[in-house]
Formats: structure tokens, C-alpha cells, sequence
């Protein structure tokens, strides 16, 4: 069966005047509205939090950025801010850059790692414990939020993998919020690593809770644990993070198709694999290889990219996960 909604299409795509014409307009119609001041002062700063935002990670586009999550209050002589530590120096090497709430712990842990150079910060204005970090105070790529939740939309829009240490309730909430955003299909797809340290059970206790209650009592399907790995080791956290862009380069919706950008071109028995494999996810047609639609105009640089092409159902995003994995395996 088809998707129950498609998003609104225009005979022509949008450009960005037409939108900026667009929140004009709807800025206008706050005053017929009758609006509340404290509605609109709420809107507006989430504006102009999210417009600085763009404006900071837009010079960084084309670079590949990994968010870190965990604790405020891990201490730098615990394991695991060691290991944040590493993790963060190992992707600097590799050419990425890191994206933390900037504050102590473990996003302090990850900024070390990573250098003043190779980090971003996304900080939140609260009464208590969150400062910015001595690798962010001072840095030009620090950006500062009143609202949670224009900060953690910024979290997943900018990063391509998520890599969560132990934390508090904040750690739980943007781990959760992450996988129900990439389950329901609100996010693209891209690596979630939970790490922890050599021979800690916090990620395992997690994880026997989501399998025993939630997949064992059917709130969440079989294939959904693939959205995320679990690991002790700081090597292969790195591994599972660079690995998922292997093969794959990234996604992209064009009108019913959902078009798959590749490094490189995978084998014909790779390709009846997956439509052998993954039937299920396929609502009409098959898995084909194709080119880029004029539709990408807007991103030249992928212009040469392969491509596999299909109509998505999209509804199993965990089994598309998987498809991926199919992808990346080295003899593919």
C-alpha cells in the first residue's frame, strides 16, 4: 500500500524568497490574530535562535559533525570522559567535527578531544550547572539558547551520527527523542552508538529494558533495535560511525521516490539482495539504479553521485536501517 500522506508538492519547487515571503505573511497575521505578547516573544526568539544557528553551522557545510550526549557532572578522571575524550580525538582525525551542549562532563570530554578548532557548541541558558566549557568559551562557534527545543532540533538537523555516553534524564530524553524521530521517519537516517565503559552495564540495563518491555510487549517492532548499536569500545564506536557512510552518502525524497546517494556503484547481486530482502519496505515497483532528478538542482555538488531508487513505505525506517547495513558490507 502507498504512504497514507505525501508532503505538499508546487508545480515548482520553492525557492527561499518564496518562503521568506511566506513567514512574513504569517508574521503579519499574528497582529490580526490577536496574539498573546508572550506567544510572540516565544516565537520570536525561537526565530532568532534558529537563524544564528544556520548562520554558524552554514560554514561548516560539507563537513561531516558527530553529536555527543552524556553527562554534565562525569568527572575527568571517570572512564568513561576518558573515553569521550578519545572518541572525540579519533573523529577530529578522521575530518569531523563535534557537537555537544557545550557545557561540562562529557560535552567538555568530547570538545578536548576534538580541539577548539573541530568543535561546535550548542548551549542552554539554565539557573543551574550549564556554563559553556573552557574548549567553547570565547569560540565563535558557540551558540547560546533559551529553548530546549530549538536546541535539540539543532542537535539532529546538523549531525550525521549521534554517539551517547551515561547520563542523566537530559541523556535519556535526546537519546529517545532521536530514535522516535528516525523511527517515524522525522529524521534523516545516520549511526546512534551508545557507549559505555569497559566491563558497564548502564547501556546493557538499557537495553534489556527496551527488549524485554517494549519490544516484548509489542510497543516497538522487532527491527527497531537495529537503530542502534552498543559498544565498549571507543574503536569501534568510531568504526560504526565512519562506517555507515561507507558506501552510503545520504538521502532525499522526490515527489513518491525516495532516492538513495551512493560512494560508489554496488554490485548487481547486491541489488537483487536487496529487493529480495527488503520486499517488504518496496510498496510498488522495485529497487533501481538511477541518476540524480532534476529535482536535486539544489545540491550540484551530489550531481554525480550513484543512486538506487524507490517508491519507500515509509514506514519501516528500522528495516531501511537495515538495508543500509546491506549496503556498506564490504563485498557489496
Amino acid at each position: 500500500m502507498p504512504p497514507e500522506t505525501a508532503p505538499l508538492r508546487y508545480e515548482r519547487p520553492q525557492t527561499t524568497e518564496d518562503f521568506v515571503r511566506e513567514i512574513k505573511e504569517s508574521a503579519d497575521k499574528l497582529l490580526a490574530d490577536g496574539a498573546a505578547r508572550g506567544d510572540v516573544k516565544l516565537l520570536c526568539t525561537a526565530f532568532k535562535e534558529l537563524r544564528h544557528c544556520f548562520k554558524v553551522f552554514g560554514r561548516y557545510k560539507g563537513i561531516r559533525k558527530a553529536t555527543v550526549f552524556g553527562s554534565a557532572r562525569t568527572k575527568p578522571d571517570h572512564p568513561t570522559y576518558l573515553q569521550a575524550v578519545e572518541f572525540g580525538r579519533l573523529m577530529r582525525e578522521a575530518g569531523w567535527m563535534i557537537v555537544t551542549g557545550a557545557g561540562a562532563g562529557i560535552m567538555e570530554a568530547g570538545h578536548v578531544g576534538a580541539g577548539r578548532d573541530a568543535s561546535l557548541g550548542l548551549n542552554i541558558l539554565l539557573p543551574f550547572e550549564q556554563s559553556a566549557n573552557t574548549v567553547m568559551t570565547g569560540n565563535d562557534k558557540l551558540m547560546t539558547m533559551r529553548y530546549f527545543f530549538t536546541r535539540k532540533l539543532m542537535f539532529v538537523k546538523e549531525t550525521d551520527a549521534i554517539v551517547l555516553f551515561p547520563g542523566g534524564f537530559g541523556t535519556h530524553d535526546e537519546g529517545f527523542e532521536v530514535l522516535t524521530l528516525m523511527q517515524t521517519g522525522k529524521s534523516h537516517l545516520f549511526p546512534i552508538v551508545l557507549v559505555d565503559q569497559p566491563g558497564g552495564t548502564y547501556w546493557k540495563r538499557w537495553s534489556e529494558f527496551i527488549e524485554a518491555e517494549l519490544m516484548g510487549n509489542g510497543l516497538i517492532s522487532t527491527a527497531d533495535p537495529s537503530l542502534y548499536r552498543i559498544t565498549h569500545s571507543v574503536a569501534e564506536a568510531v568504526q560504526e560511525v565512519i562506517g555507515f557512510y561507507r558506501v552510503y552518502h545520504s538521502m532525499r525524497y522526490v515527489k513518491k521516490d525516495l532516492f538513495v546517494r551512493l560512494k560508489r556503484n554496488i554490485s548487481d547481486r547486491t541489488l537483487e539482495r536487496l529487493n529480495s530482502e527488503f520486499r517488504d519496505i518496496i510498496w510498488e515497483g522495485t529497487i533501481e539504479r538511477a541518476g540524480a532528478d532534476p529535482l536535486e538542482a539544489n545540491e550540484p555538488n551530489l550531481k554525480e553521485l550513484p543512486r538506487l531508487k524507490f517508491r519507500f513505505d515509509r514506514h519501516g525506517h528500522s528495516r531501511f536501517r537495515q538495508m543500509i547495513d546491506l549496503i556498506n558490507q564490504p563485498d557489496s
